[in-house]
C-alpha cells in the first residue's frame, strides 16, 4: 500500500528544505583540509579463483587522512581506458568479499566499491575503522555519532570518503578520467548525491531509493530505521533538537543534489517505509542537472530490484559513452 502521499502530489512536492547560509563555505573547508593529505591511492592485485575479472584491493586516504579500503573490480586482460563506477554502499554494510562485486566488471566498466567507515558488521563485512569519532553519546548505529557538531559528524566524514574515491579510481591506469559515474541505494544512493556535488567532474549518477534525504520530513512520518535513531536521539535530548537539525541541514542531500550538474538517474518505491517516496521526490526535484526517476508503485525500499539494475546498466552505457 501507499505509505506517503499520491504519485500525483509526489510530482508536485517541492519542499523548501533548511539550508545554513555557510553550508558552501562549510564543505569548502572540509575538501580543503582533506586536500591536505597524499591520496596515497594503492590497487594492489588480490588472488581470487575469478578466471573473468580481475581484482585489486584498495586502500586511499579519505577524511582526515584516514585510511579507507575498497575492491576494484576490471575485466580480465581489459587493456583501454574503461568507463568507471563508484559504488557507496547500503546502511550497515561494507565492501563485503571481492567475489559479491562482479556485475559491473561483467557488463565491461571497472568498479571500485567503496567500504563504508566503521559500518560492515550487518549485512556485507567491512574493514574500514571509523577514525575520527569523538565518542559522543549517540543512539545506536551511525546517523547520531558527532549530531552535535557538523565537523564531527559521522556522515561529514562519510561524505568526504565518497568525494576522494572518486579521486583515487582515477589513479588506475584502466580507468578513463572523464567517464567516471558514482552510484549507490539506500544510503549508497544518498553518499552518491553527496559524491556529485563534492567530487571532482562525476559523469554521471545513479541514486536509487537515496536515504539521508529531507530529515524534517522523514521523522514526521517513518519511525523505520535508520531514521528512527533521529527520534530517539532527539527523545532523549530535548533540549538539543533545533542543533541536530542544524547538523543535519548540512548533510541534507537535497541541498547537495541542487547543487550537482551531472545526468542523474533516481529510483523510488512507493510502499518504501525506510525512505519515504516523499523525501526521494524531494531530492529529485531538487537535483540540478539533467535527471529522470523511475517509479515502481508496488515496492517497498528494494525497489525496482533487478529490474532496476537493468535500468542503471542502460543509463550508464548511455551517459558514459
Amino acid at each position: 500500500m501507499l505509505v506517503d502521499m499520491s504519485l500525483e502530489e509526489l510530482w508536485a512536492y517541492r519542499p523548501t528544505v533548511a539550508e545554513p547560509d555557510d553550508f558552501d563555505a562549510f564543505w569548502q573547508r572540509q575538501r580543503d583540509e582533506v586536500a591536505s593529505h597524499p591520496l596515497a591511492a594503492t590497487f594492489v592485485p588480490s588472488g581470487t579463483d575469478l578466471h573473468t575479472v580481475e581484482v585489486a584491493d584498495v586502500t586511499f586516504a579519505g577524511h582526515g587522512g584516514t585510511p579507507v579500503k575498497g575492491w576494484l573490480v576490471t575485466p580480465r586482460n581489459a587493456d583501454a581506458p574503461l568507463p568507471t563506477v563508484v559504488e557507496y554502499v547500503g546502511y550497515g554494510g561494507g565492501r563485503g568479499l571481492a567475489h559479491e562485486r562482479l556485475l559491473w566488471a561483467s557488463a565491461g566498466f571497472a568498479h571500485l566499491v567503496m567500504d563504508t567507515r566503521g559500518q560492515g558488521a550487518g549485512w556485507s563485512v567491512g574493514d574500514t575503522a571509523d577514525i575520527g569519532d569523538t565518542g559522543a553519546p549517540a543512539t545506536s548505529g551511525f546517523l547520531t555519532r558527532g549530531i552535535a557538531d557538523p565537523a564531527h559528524a559521522y556522515y561529514t566524514r562519510l561524505f568526504v570518503d565518497a568525494a576522494r574515491a572518486v579521486d583515487a579510481v582515477r589513479q588506475h591506469p584502466l580507468v578513463d578520467d572523464e567517464r567516471v559515474a558514482v552510484l549507490g541505494g539506500s544510503q549508497g544512493g544518498g553518499m552518491a548525491l553527496a559524491a556529485a556535488h563534492l567530487a571532482s567532474r562525476p559523469a554521471a549518477v545513479s541514486s536509487s531509493v537515496p536515504f539521508l534525504a529531507h530529515f524534517r520530513r522523514a521523522v514526521q512520518i517513518t519511525d523505520a530505521m535508520p531514521y528512527g535513531e533521529l527520534t530517539r536521539y532527539c527523545s532523549a535530548h530535548r533540549d538539543r533538537v533545533e542543533a541536530v537539525f542544524r547538523t543535519l541541514s548540512y548533510l541534507d542531500v537535497v541541498n547537495h543534489a541542487r547543487r550537482a550538474s551531472a545526468p542523474a538517474l533516481f529510483s523510488v518505491g512507493l510502499a518504501d517505509p525506510v525512505c519515504p517516496p516523499s523525501t526521494v521526490f524531494a531530492a529529485y526535484h531538487a537535483y540540478g542537472g539533467l535527471k529522470d526517476i523511475r517509479v515502481y508503485e508496488f515496492n517497498e525500499h528494494e525497489g525496482g530490484g533487478a529490474h532496476h539494475v537493468a535500468e542503471e546498466l542502460a543509463f550508464l552505457r548511455d551517459a558514459l559513452g
